[in-house]
């Protein structure tokens, strides 16, 4: 019985289509991810870019998350995702065939990029308060710990998977299977019962936009936990899209290491979602938070100064669990907090922080790159954090001392 309600989300029929179509659709957006990565790169030879194409994926939710977030209260969710899930589909077969003819060239990537984030900035907020009308109030931690189990074993397998298939086959299958992928999750999407409540009131659009933000302000917790998000998607987060650099300039282990590099941040990712998963009764959440976000700080700052590939793995899959057992358990910290009527544009507002910041971070270390080095850059950036998780750390490990 004590497993059964470690994994009880997954006896939600619902929730079980959702669960495993989206499993193979995060392996097909890992593949691309990496792919893209090492594309970029190959073009262009300049850490610049690479944080221009991740600026440009995630700028979207920067601007248009909070409409998405609306959307999510007033429209089915359901719809919402099939609509988006078949969007995302064009920006994947565009790649694939632009590279398959050899006219690729980086300002059509960085153009696609800018496409499937738009489309992303109204995925994101149904779906993360759509999860909820799945399963309920008393097994969302362990639904959110088996999406990020999902999320992450997909960037466990998804990144071996490309670096192989850009060896053998090319860049182009990447691309081609992961619009091929998408179509499983449409299918399910279909066939779920659930197709999300409509609790928006009609207050209009600028009333509707600024209660996401008044409920937050007055959650002291919620509100320190979105200020560290902030600086982990500007200083962090974004270090991942540098791994292409660290691959071929430090260590030498062309794309084969790269999907290495990449896939030991998922590995630590994914133990942290596992643990969440059996761990959802969990007590003393913001204490959790407060050392997960401290391991992740540390782990990237040695990173920045490692030399050696098998401790770098090492550290990555210590940055991976840190960030994902932080982030994980303050996505069901703010969505149990919340009402009913608000979670939508609440946890817009959590992807507004945790998503929408990150193209001004990758723009940032992309130009900071240039003028300092790579290494150095992802140094100054994990002490910012360092710093960060520091000052949340003290604010609630102090009433346990």
């Amino acid at each position: 019985m004590e497993s059964t309600e470690r994994t009880s989300a997954l006896y939600f029929r619902d929730f079980r289509l959702f669960w495993f179509s989206q499993l193979i659709s995060l392996s097909g957006t890992w593949m691309q991810s990496v792919a893209q990565g090492w594309l970029v790169y190959s073009l262009t030879k300049s850490p610049f870019y690479l944080g221009m194409v991740a600026a440009a994926s995630t700028l979207p939710i920067l601007l248009f998350t909070l409409i998405g977030g609306i959307a999510a209260d007033r429209f089915r969710k359901r719809n919402l995702l099939i609509t988006t899930q078949a969007l995302s589909i064009v920006p994947a077969l565009m790649l694939g065939i632009f590279t398959d003819t050899g006219v690729i060239t980086v300002y059509q990537v960085i153009f696609l990029a800018f496409f499937l984030g738009t489309v992303n900035a109204f995925d994101i907020p149904a779906r993360q308060s759509f999860v909820i009308e799945m399963v309920g109030k008393g097994h969302l931690l362990n639904a959110i710990a088996l999406n990020s189990a999902a999320f992450n074993g997909a960037r466990l397998i998804g990144p071996v998977i490309a670096g192989l298939a850009i060896a053998y086959m090319g860049f182009p299958s990447c691309f081609y299977l992961n619009a091929a992928s998408f179509i499983p999750v449409i299918i399910a999407l279909s066939m779920l019962k659930a197709k999300g409540d409509i609790r928006s009131t009609q207050g209009g659009f600028l009333r509707d936009l600024a209660e996401g933000f008044y409920f937050i302000k007055g959650q002291k917790n919620i509100l320190y936990m979105v200020i560290l998000i902030a600086v982990f998607s500007l200083f962090g987060i974004p270090f991942t899209s540098f791994l292409p650099v660290f691959a071929e300039e430090i260590f030498n282990a062309g794309s084969t290491g790269l999907g290495l590099l990449v896939s030991a941040t998922g590995l630590g990712a994914l133990s942290a979602a596992i643990l969440l998963a059996f761990k959802s009764d969990m007590k003393d959440k913001l204490r959790f938070m407060s050392l997960s976000g401290l391991c992740f700080s540390l782990a990237l700052l040695c990173v920045s100064f490692s030399r050696f590939f098998a401790v770098s793995l090492l550290l990555l899959i210590m940055a991976g669990w840190g960030i994902v057992s932080f982030l994980a358990t303050a996505n069901s910290f703010i969505q149990l907090s919340t009402t009913d009527n608000l979670r939508g544009r609440v946890m817009s507002v959590y992807s507004f922080v945790f998503l929408g910041f990150t193209p001004i971070g990758n723009f940032i270390m992309g130009m900071m790159s240039e003028r300092i080095g790579t290494t150095n850059t992802v140094a100054a950036a994990s002490l910012v954090c360092l710093f960060a998780a520091i000052v949340f750390a003290m604010k609630h490990l102090k009433s346990y001392n």
